[in-house]
């Protein structure tokens, strides 16, 4: 028998929509046994065919909860922000509640509209390029939190993708952005990975991947997993320096991004 594909669609944006009516009681939730609320698990498949699977609750985490390398990246933010990946709404709602104006985005239309109803107030659906194609220079901070420096896909992409932040960029500004080092495993699973990624002419750590959810699956994408070297070689060339590097909590680091001046 054929194996049942699942459908393409918003997958990341169903589970944080059913996760956060399992946190609040507000909405359908996914039952088990047909009574009883079940944990959300975001799934995740890469193109080697390895799943994992996480919960989503950490989508939406009160500050209390965070990892240390989160409440460092906020405290250096300045000026107007672009939380990028704004996901459940966590990092926008705090910086909010500080006083800071923020703008969520995300390509999720159901991580939107959650972030929506938590009460983050200004969010954009759709990639960094098209907000760039509209908005032009309004930011002084950008953050690519929860290991968003993924975000950048890889060599290929991280021209473009860096370019659209400098057009989106007023003078002077910084881009804070949690990475992970990939290679201090000695798992062979990620080991094999990184050799078959280096053998088709992509970084080690240059995940392909796919977020799937119940019936659900996204389009596959890109997202990279890169060292502090491999990060500083993508920037070179582009109008970003890297400013600082933060690994207290080794293989996760904090790179600051400053936006070289000009003229």
């Amino acid at each position: 028998m054929q194996q049942q594909q699942p459908l393409v669609g918003d997958a990341f944006g169903e589970l944080i929509r059913d996760a956060l009516a399992v946190a609040t009681g507000v909405g359908p939730r996914p039952l088990a046994g047909g009574r009883l609320p079940r944990p959300v698990i975001e799934i995740i498949e890469r193109d080697d065919g390895l799943i994992n699977g996480a919960p989503a609750a950490p989508y939406l985490e009160p500050p209390e909860a965070w990892p240390d390398h989160d409440h460092r990246a906020l405290s250096r933010v300045r000026g107007r922000v672009l939380d990028i990946g704004v996901g459940g709404g966590r990092i926008a709602l705090e910086l909010q509640r500080r006083g800071v104006e923020v703008t969520g985005l995300d390509v999720s239309a159901g991580a939107v509209e959650v972030s929506r109803r938590r009460g983050v107030r200004d969010l954009v659906l759709g990639t960094v390029a098209e907000h760039a194609a509209t908005a032009g220079p309004t930011y002084d901070t950008f953050l690519l939190l929860g290991n968003n420096l993924g975000l950048i896909g890889g060599a290929d992409q991280a021209p473009g993708f860096l370019a659209a932040l400098a057009a989106l960029a007023r003078p002077g500004a910084q881009l804070i952005a949690h990475g992970t080092d990939p290679y201090g495993t000695t798992d062979p699973v990620h080991t094999a990975y990184h050799r078959l990624n280096r053998s088709r002419g992509r970084l080690g750590g240059q995940l392909r991947l796919r977020v799937r959810y119940r019936e659900l699956a996204t389009d596959w994408f890109d997202y990279l997993v890169c060292s502090v070297d491999e990060l500083r070689g993508l920037i070179a060339g582009t109008p970003w320096r890297l400013a600082d590097i933060d690994n207290v909590d080794a293989p996760y680091y904090l790179a600051t991004l400053e936006l070289a001046a000009t003229g």
